[in-house]
């Protein structure tokens, strides 16, 4: 399929603009709650647990929706499955902000939580069909523009906002964007993937969102709870038997609602896996750093968010920048470079003490994050560039679940080497003993980032022929 040649450039500029903002707005919502839910508990009349469903909830839907990406996006057209997705964004976004108590406030997040499931893998199946091989970087870099920056200015805005309104002056601020979104859409958007109408396979749906539901919330409750809790081990033992019966029935059938043999390819297989270890690594920094700097050094949870956002930015600059490059030297160089800084800053932030300096911590996280940008988009798309283009919105659904579900998992078991640690410390009466657990925690971080550079060797290196093509392209374009 050559859908990019069949598209004028004016109408492909459209349809990015477009996407680029639906997706914004959506992932700005996975943070956007974290610094105002004291304020809805207040207001609400709700405990800290109940509370945080509103994010957990969020995180669960979000992932439930992502491996029944691949066949929402092969049933319905683009069009109807993105104005369909920013339409419940909006219905929820405004049903949270008239919220009269929790339950409808917790619907009105899983409304939002739906869209945000379906935007990403949409997204980017989107701009892999409109893009041709030789632009796919450039084009995922403007997607990992919107992965990186959105999600980590939720905390710092919603901080701003819940400081001097009310915490629904958060969806109020949101809801004229995501209505002026559904009337561009209405009228500029165009029809790009390929609708096969699959037949609706309610086991397969019921089998997903079990597996990776029972998965994602065993994970994410054994972080907070202990690991042999009841809680804990039925959604493990839930979660393991439906996503081993899933497996078994997609490739079982002959038309399966999520390709588990996308993971045949050796280059997408390498490139999952490690985008899935640096999704690990990045989330310990970001979660053991704020917690850091409250609890142990007495920051406050403004500063705590500010210490992170010069690193989002970095990453949200050089994401199209780092697309570029990768289109004209391919991800090998690219994902050994930012494997070393990653280990290097990771190695740094394990030697933290009680009197590391506040900025010297923000220049470490922002230099790290200059590493991720390096790796994370590009070495997806490198895999993905491996598949044709009708397991395109398959490879992006695996690619996004099992990178959310390695998210979990990560964070699961670094909290897990953190507690334990601590708790080691305090009884062996060493100074710091959170200081000491956090620090260890950072050194399994390290651990892993060094397992990631090992893999980055075996990415293939960028074809002699496609650079010579990408060469042509540029000559051509600077005679015309």
């Amino acid at each position: 399929m050559e859908k990019e040649q069949s598209l004028p450039t004016f109408k492909r500029t459209v349809l990015v603009v477009v996407m680029l903002a639906g997706a914004f707005v959506t992932m700005l919502n996975q943070t956007l709650l974290n610094t105002a839910l004291p304020q809805i508990m207040k207001d609400l009349s709700i405990s800290a647990n109940t509370a945080q469903w509103l994010t957990t909830g969020f995180m669960l839907v979000t992932g439930v929706l992502i491996p029944v990406s691949a066949f929402l996006i092969e049933k319905f057209s683009t069009r109807r499955l993105f104005i369909t997705a920013i339409c419940l964004f909006a219905a929820g976004t405004l049903l949270a902000a008239i919220a009269p108590n929790f339950p409808v406030l917790i619907f009105g997040r899983i409304l939002q939580a739906v869209s945000d499931g379906l935007m990403l893998p949409l997204m980017q199946t989107i701009f892999l069909m409109i893009f041709p091989v030789k632009q796919r970087g450039s084009a995922m870099g403007m997607v990992g523009l919107v992965m990186a920056f959105a999600p980590a200015i939720g905390p710092t805005f919603s901080g701003w906002v819940v400081g001097n309104f009310s915490w629904r002056a958060l969806f109020y601020m949101i809801f004229p964007i995501a209505v002026l979104i559904i009337i561009f859409a209405s009228f500029m958007l165009e029809n790009v993937t390929k609708v096969t109408r699959p037949k609706i396979d309610l086991m397969s749906i019921i089998l997903s969102s079990l597996g990776f539901g029972g998965l994602l919330y065993g994970f994410s409750s054994a972080g907070n709870h202990a690991w042999n809790s009841s809680e804990v081990v039925i959604a493990l033992i839930v979660g393991t038997v439906a996503i081993g019966l899933f497996i078994w029935r997609q490739l079982a059938v002959e038309k399966p609602m999520l390709e588990f043999r996308v993971l045949k390819n050796r280059t997408f297989s390498l490139t999952l896996f490690i985008g899935m270890v640096v999704m690990v690594t990045m989330i310990g920094v970001e979660l053991f750093l704020p917690l850091y700097v409250q609890t142990a050094r007495g920051f406050t949870p403004l500063e705590s968010g500010l210490l992170l956002l010069p690193g989002a930015i970095v990453m949200g600059v050089m994401s199209p920048i780092t697309g570029r490059i990768f289109d004209k030297i391919g991800a090998r160089p690219l994902a050994l470079i930012g494997s070393v800084i990653l280990v290097g800053t990771t190695f740094l932030f394990s030697n933290m003490t009680a009197s590391t300096p506040y900025i010297y911590m923000m220049v470490i996280y922002a230099i790290r994050m200059f590493g991720i940008s390096l790796m994370m988009m590009p070495v997806m798309t490198a895999g993905l560039n491996q598949l044709p283009d009708h397991l395109i919105p398959h490879g992006t659904a695996m690619s996004n679940t099992l990178t959310q579900l390695a998210a979990s998992v990560g964070a699961a078991l670094l909290v897990t080497v953190m507690t334990n640690t601590t708790t080691a410390a305090v009884q062996q009466q060493l100074p710091n003993p959170m200081i000491h657990g956090v620090s260890v925690a950072f050194t399994f971080s390290t651990v892993l980032a060094f397992f990631a550079l090992a893999l980055s060797f075996f990415i293939k290196p960028m074809n002699i022929s496609q650079k010579e093509d990408t060469k042509n392209e540029g000559r051509s374009a600077a005679e015309s």
